[in-house]
C-alpha cells in the first residue's frame, strides 16, 4: 500500500495550488474547468491510444464513466465559480465537506463501509479545517449563489469518488480517465457555449494558468489520486484530500502574500492529525459484542 499512498501525497500537492491559480481570475470560471479538461486530454488521449491502453470492459462500465466525468466536469465549473464570486477559503471549506457526503454515501451504497475511525478522523479534521480558517467565516457566511455553489460542488464531488471507486475495481485508470476526461470536455464545451462564455481573447498569463491548470492540476494529480483510488478506500482519500487546504494556505502565503495566524497554523495540525488517525486500523472506541 505504499506507492498508492505516494501517489496520493503528490496528487495533493499537484491539486493544492489549483485554488491560487483560479482566484486570479486571468479566465471565466467555466471556460477555465473547460480549458483544464480540454489541454489534458490533448495530452493523455494520444498516448493512450498509441500505447493501446484504451479497454472498455462492459457497457456498463462505459457510460458511468462518462457520468463520472459530466459530475467531476460540474464539479470544477461550479467550484471555480464559488471561488471566485466568494472567497478562495470560503469555496474550499464548503467543498472540502465532501468526506462527510463520502462517508454517507458509502455507508449507504458500498459494501466496503466507512469504519469508526474515519468518522473520528473526519470529525478532528474538520475542527482542524475550521481552526484554518478562522472562525470569523462562519459569523460572515454569504448565503448566495457562491454559497450554494461550494455546497453543490462538495456533493459532486462525493459522487465522483464514489462512483469512480465503483468503476476502477473494473476499468484501468488510464481507460477511466480517458472517457471521464473527454465527457467532461463536451459538458462542459456546452454549457459554457450556451451560456455565452468566452473561449479565447486571453492573455499570455491566462492562458499559461491554463495549461498548468489542465497538466498539472488535472492530468498528473488526477492520474496520481485515481492510482490511490483504485488501491485505497474511497474514504480515506476523501479524507486525505483536505490536506491540499494546508498546502493551499501556505501557497498563498508564499505567492499572494497572504497571512498566516498561529490559529492558522494550529488548524492545519490538526487537520492532518484527523487524516492521520483515518489510517489507524484498530479501532479507538472498543464496542461491546
Amino acid at each position: 500500500m505504499t506507492k498508492p499512498r505516494i501517489a496520493l501525497a503528490i496528487g495533493i500537492i499537484f491539486i493544492s495550488i489549483f485554488p491560487i491559480l483560479v482566484k486570479l481570475n486571468l479566465t471565466p470560471g467555466l471556460v477555465s474547468a473547460f480549458y483544464r479538461m480540454a489541454i489534458a486530454s490533448v495530452v493523455l488521449v494520444p498516448y493512450v491510444l498509441v500505447k493501446k491502453q484504451f479497454k472498455i470492459t462492459s457497457r456498463k462500465a462505459f457510460w458511468l464513466s462518462v457520468i463520472c466525468g459530466v459530475v467531476f466536469g460540474l464539479d470544477v465549473g461550479v467550484w471555480n465559480i464559488a471561488i471566485q464570486q466568494s472567497t478562495a477559503t470560503q469555496a474550499t471549506l464548503l467543498t472540502n465537506l465532501s468526506p462527510v457526503w463520502v462517508g454517507i454515501g458509502a455507508f449507504l451504497f458500498l459494501k466496503d463501509k466507512p469504519k469508526q475511525n474515519f468518522w473520528i478522523g473526519t470529525v478532528v479534521a474538520i475542527i482542524g479545517m475550521v481552526l484554518l480558517v478562522g472562525f470569523d467565516l462562519f459569523l460572515n457566511f454569504d448565503f448566495n449563489l457562491a454559497f450554494i455553489f461550494g455546497i453543490l460542488s462538495g456533493m459532486l464531488y462525493a459522487i465522483y469518488m464514489l462512483t469512480s471507486k465503483r468503476i476502477l475495481g473494473e476499468l484501468e485508470v488510464m481507460t477511466f480517465m480517458t472517457i471521464s476526461l473527454l465527457s467532461s470536455v463536451v459538458a462542459l464545451g456546452i454549457l459554457s457555449y450556451a451560456l455565452g462564455e468566452p473561449f479565447s481573447g486571453f492573455s499570455y498569463n491566462g492562458w499559461l494558468v491554463l495549461a498548468i491548470q489542465g497538466i498539472v492540476c488535472q492530468l498528473l494529480a488526477w492520474l496520481l489520486i485515481s492510482f490511490a483510488t483504485k488501491h485505497m478506500r474511497a474514504t480515506r482519500v476523501s479524507v486525505s484530500l483536505l490536506g491540499q487546504a494546508v498546502l493551499a494556505s501556505i501557497l498563498a502565503w508564499w505567492l499572494l502574500d497572504e497571512q498566516i495566524s498561529l490559529q492558522m497554523v494550529i488548524g492545519g495540525f490538526v487537520l492532518l492529525l484527523g487524516i492521520r488517525l483515518t489510517f489507524y486500523e484498530k479501532p479507538f472506541l472498543k464496542t461491546k459484542s
